[in-house]
């Protein structure tokens, strides 16, 4: 018998809260505070790569969370006072904060904690609170699992917001301005499902707020829209035909063009969903039916707003293709290009205390391949390659064509086993395409041989470079 699926049970209860005698949390993971930091101020996480700060003023509003986000990888580590929040978030590479606000905090707290941070761009969600410069304001008690949704989201936000200014920094020493124009465009969903009364008032919130929305009843109606117009998000309604609404999720998720597209579950009543199935379906956050109206609408617009400006990046990066500087075939960054901007990446890995990875694809030598390279057909393909390529990586990953058969990806944030994961996705997404390989003869289909480094301390990017390329020469079973 196989594992047992995780089960996300949204109810109205409280969550189990977990209460620690001491000032510090009892672990055999233990480790030392930061200096200067009373023991009495910092409860422990498990890891020594923290991820995530919890500030909390007392234990048992925060050991609950912290527990739950534990459980699914997300290590945290919990202050109790605002100073030691700060000593945390400056000397720990946290990536996010979370502040439970029901016993108080001081005005411009989230700024504090930002600026504390620095240079690291760092998203703080608020709970049971309101700050105008806090990234999400949630309303407890919060499931771990919706807490660690969110937190992937603003996560990469913030790191594509870092990584495009490197880019524009890379781009500018190459004489190429890569400067935004103001958009002006209004945010548009889609939203799908039966006209359920909470579904409508959801959808009058969003239109309150100055967005386009889209009505479809049926999964073709919807998969027209998508085909014809774009959008910034998907919500789809989860009443009594949910598995449709799953159905969708997991079309839009195998599409491309469509892959990085939010899609936000918008649950009708109290359920016990898998959140194996959910995740795996593509969606990208889940509303119970006790989450409030004016919060699964806050939430919906953030997705909207962090894809809105992955788009951005993408459309002016494309435009950049027209400098000269990428290359021709694919789109995708020269090798001289990458090498630049991989040297930048570096430094601020070690400025920011965030990991770097790099993962290397090379088309990997078959029969049918073969015959398709003798006859050119290989290199017609990689336009399109190219192309799927840049459409599967995140906005803030680099993806790069070394060499005719060879790519590369930089994923600045990003661990080792994750990089495998992209690499494993963009190879088997790309292996399920079947290329032309001129008439009368059967199409071919691409494989690669892929290979991945985590950057080590003081490693410079070359080192970084060639060991993913060594580990792609010496991988025997090709991926696709």
């Amino acid at each position: 018998m196989g594992t047992k699926s995780p089960v996300l049970v949204f109810r109205s209860t409280p969550l189990r809260r977990y209460h620690f005698r001491s000032g510090l949390r009892k672990n055999r993971h233990m480790r030392e505070t930061p200096d200067a930091m009373p023991l009495s101020d910092v409860l422990l996480g498990p890891s020594p790569r923290a991820r995530i700060l919890i500030l909390a003023a007392q234990d048992d509003l925060a050991g609950g969370l912290s527990d739950g986000l534990d459980g699914l990888g997300w290590q945290t580590v919990t202050a109790r006072s605002v100073e030691a929040a700060e000593r945390a978030v400056s000397d720990m590479a946290i990536e996010g904060i979370i502040v439970d606000a029901r016993t108080g905090y001081p005005p411009g707290l989230a700024v504090r904690l930002k600026a504390a941070a620095g240079p690291r761009r760092v998203p703080v969600v608020l709970l049971g609170g309101h700050d105008n410069d806090a990234d999400l304001h949630m309303t407890p008690p919060v499931h771990p699992a919706q807490a660690a949704l969110r937190l992937e989201h603003l996560v990469r936000a913030a790191v594509a917001s870092e990584e495009f200014e490197l880019r524009r920094e890379t781009f500018k020493d190459q004489g190429v301005d890569l400067t935004p124009a103001p958009s002006q465009v209004v945010r548009r969903v889609l939203v799908v499902g039966e006209p359920d009364p909470r579904f409508l008032a959801l959808a009058n919130v969003l239109e309150s707020a100055d967005v386009e929305l889209t009505a479809a009843l049926t999964p073709y109606t919807a998969f027209d829209y998508l085909h014809e117009r774009e959008f910034d998000a998907v919500l789809l309604w989860g009443g009594a035909r949910r598995t449709e609404a799953l159905s969708i999720a997991a079309g839009i998720k195998r599409n491309t063009r469509l892959y990085h597209l939010p899609v936000v579950l918008y649950l009708g009543s109290d359920a016990e969903i898998s959140l194996d199935e959910v995740f795996g379906r593509g969606v990208a956050d889940v509303a119970s039916p006790d989450t409030p109206i004016e919060e699964t609408a806050q939430r919906v617009l953030a997705l909207a707003d962090a894809y809105r400006r992955h788009q951005t990046i993408r459309e002016i990066l494309e435009r950049a293709r027209n400098s000269g500087l990428m290359d021709p075939a694919t789109g995708l960054f020269t090798r001289e290009l990458f090498a630049s901007h991989l040297a930048r990446l570096a430094a601020a890995s070690t400025k920011r205390h965030r990991p770097l990875s790099v993962c290397v694809l090379r088309v990997a030598s078959e029969e049918g391949v073969d015959q398709a390279r003798a006859g050119g057909w290989v290199d017609r393909a990689m336009p399109q390659i190219g192309a799927m390529i840049s459409r599967l990586v995140r906005s803030e990953d680099t993806a790069a064509r070394l060499a005719p058969e060879v790519f590369a990806v930089a994923l600045p944030a990003t661990r080792l086993g994750e990089a495998r994961l992209v690499s494993e996705r963009i190879a088997a997404v790309i292996g399920c395409t079947a290329f032309h390989a001129g008439e009368d003869r059967t199409p071919f289909v691409v494989t690669f041989n892929i290979g991945e480094a985590e950057r080590l301390p003081d490693e410079s990017p070359m080192s970084l470079l060639e060991r993913a390329a060594q580990a792609a020469e010496k991988a025997t079973e090709p991926v696709g």
